[in-house]
């Protein structure tokens, strides 16, 4: 992984796990559903952020190197399977 990349899909991870302790406080304390439901679409949204950064970072550097490096069909398997993974 790209060094750059690497230090910013951390950092988001860090923002959140915080957030979702923060979730956790949220229910523990009993806080109003509408205002967890908030903050866990927030999580959410903020997930799809890193991992739109990491498959940035993969297709840059990973794929390349698989398909100059003669394994196109495994690269390809792979990203095939990630597309049948985001959408389910």
């Amino acid at each position: 992984m790209n060094p750059d990349k690497r230090t910013d899909v951390l950092k988001r991870l860090a923002f959140i796990e915080g957030h979702l302790q923060g979730v956790r406080r949220m229910v523990e304390q009993d806080k109003y559903c509408v205002d967890v439901l908030k903050q866990t679409y927030a999580v959410r949204r903020a997930i799809e952020k890193m991992e739109g950064l990491m498959l940035d970072n993969h297709l840059h550097t990973c794929v390349i190197d698989g398909i100059t490096s003669g394994r196109q069909d495994e690269v390809m398997g792979e990203l095939v399977e990630l597309y049948e993974l985001a959408g389910r």
